[in-house]
């Protein structure tokens, strides 16, 4: 059973650092730059390759949390790349 997380990276996190991540995420910025990942995760391992992924290439996650599954509800902005 997958479990739907939001996941914060400071910073307008660059098209380089999310590509593996698109087809699985709904990626999106607040006011403020940062990058916000939602998106469904399998298991823990899934989870720990996923930091291990943001991490590696020195993005600083400032949140992991569960949420609640993405909806039917507009979608936010797609993502259009960044500068980080």
């Amino acid at each position: 059973m997958s479990i739907t997380y939001e996941i914060w990276i400071r910073g307008r996190a660059s098209h380089r650092l999310l590509r593996p991540l698109l087809d699985d995420f709904v990626i999106d910025h607040d006011r403020n730059g940062d990058t916000r990942m939602v998106g469904e995760i399998a298991d823990p391992a899934q989870l720990h390759g996923l930091l291990a992924h943001l991490t590696s290439l020195n993005a600083e996650v400032i949140s992991v949390m569960r949420t609640t599954p993405i909806t039917d509800d507009p979608a936010p902005a797609p993502f259009h790349g960044g500068s980080t």
